[in-house]
């Protein structure tokens, strides 16, 4: 049954993070093949914004060693956006050389999580992150920019909204259009996201240029993401099949299932343009490729047998 909510936005754009940092944490390393086939399955089921792979260190995330042989084979369709992460300018460059057209840098709220993920500073990660958004910026390309610990760091606990907030508003001002703001180890519950938003909101950055992405360690991604979406929020990053985690923070989880996502949407009677039915089955096909079931709860929910 679908009930609409007017305070709600009318339309929600999904923002697919399953082929990148679903496919970063898992032990094994997928094919190429099946990668560029979950793109194409992904695209079918109507998601336009596929984030395709990382441009990381080989060293730092094995399981993306081979981005530049991915989007080489990768048929990129109209209308369909394939952003790729890079962490620096060596991944810009290498992003240029494969005809990337939208990026993404990833940045830390908190001391510890940028030391141990960016071997920086809270500080000095800007320093790093400037000529590699400048340069993209000048390359015609759309740059986003996610900060992870928004939320909780398993090092420092629980992050000032402003900290967080102060962090974003630096990503944005050196040119960055989006900016997301990560649960990444899920602790994140939906007064702690409207203060998040709050803060945010009262440095300038509106709702309008936010996208959130939560973690379900605790099951609480949905309920957060309601409480963005009541803010004004209209992107929502998730991952199909509920595949992903952070290979930098062992408690993190998987990130909010893009299938339990789309249920929710199409309950509040929000658009988002994507056929379940055809999603559901891409994740049961990548489950087997991965060989276990899928954390998704509208992905068992349907599927009883695919277990």
């Amino acid at each position: 049954m679908t009930v609409r909510d007017p305070a709600l936005p009318e339309r929600v754009e999904i923002y697919e993070v399953g082929p990148r940092d679903g496919l970063q944490n898992e032990s094994a390393v997928v094919p190429v093949a099946v990668k560029a086939e979950f793109l194409d399955r992904l695209a079918d089921a109507g998601l336009r914004t596929l984030e395709a792979t990382s441009f990381v260190h080989p060293k730092w995330v094995p399981q993306l060693a081979d981005a530049a042989e991915l989007l080489e084979v990768l048929h990129r369709r109209g209308g369909v956006g394939y952003p790729v992460l890079v962490p620096n300018e060596r991944g810009l460059d290498r992003a240029l050389d494969a005809g990337v057209t939208h990026a993404a840098v990833f940045a830390s709220a908190t001391e510890t999580f940028a030391r141990r993920n960016l071997n920086r500073s809270l500080d000095e990660q800007f320093a790093m992150f400037a000529p590699v958004v400048t340069r993209a910026v000048e390359s015609g390309m759309r740059v986003r920019a996610y900060v992870s610990m928004v939320f909780g760091d398993p090092w420092e606990g629980a992050v000032d909204p402003a900290q967080a907030a102060a962090v974003g508003k630096r990503l944005m001002d050196m040119g960055c259009e989006q900016l997301s703001l990560g649960d990444t180890i899920g602790v994140a519950t939906p007064g702690h996201v409207g203060a998040v938003l709050d803060a945010c909101a009262a440095l300038g950055l509106g709702a309008d240029a936010l996208a959130v992405h939560f973690h379900d360690t605790y099951g609480q991604a949905l309920s957060n993401t309601l409480a963005a979406l009541r803010h004004g929020v209209t992107t929502v990053d998730a991952s199909a099949g509920g595949l992903g985690g952070c290979p930098y923070a062992g408690s993190a989880t998987g990130n909010l299932a893009t299938e339990d996502l789309v249920w929710m949407l199409d309950g509040l009677g929000i658009a988002h343009g994507v056929d379940l039915d055809a999603l559901v089955a891409t994740s049961v096909w990548m489950s087997g490729h991965l060989g276990r079931p899928s954390p998704s709860r509208v992905v068992t929910a349907l599927t009883p047998d695919a277990g």
